[in-house]
């Protein structure tokens, strides 16, 4: 053989082979990721995480009433101070 046509020739089939190879390695690592994600949670987990974002929103709606307390508390003082207070004499 020619050593002026093995270059093109080797650079020929190297272009094929990766145009073939390369499709179905990524559809078969397509494949396996697949496989990982079809498994599901356990329904104890699923109510376990239920319970848990319940109380996470009842814990949030007394924060928000805590805050709310905070601030009419701080609004009143506030006020409060801005006031003279009429001293007996």
């Amino acid at each position: 053989m020619d050593a002026g046509i093995v270059v093109p020739l080797g650079a020929f089939s190297m272009v094929i082979t990766l145009a073939i190879l390369v499709p179905l390695v990524r559809a078969y690592a397509k494949r396996i990721e697949s496989r990982n994600h079809v498994v599901g949670l356990p329904a104890e987990v699923t109510s376990r995480l239920e319970r848990m974002e319940q109380a996470i929103d009842s814990i949030a709606v007394e924060v928000e009433r805590i805050s709310e307390g905070q601030r009419f508390t701080t609004r009143l003082l506030s006020e409060g101070a801005k006031t003279e207070i009429a001293r007996p004499e």
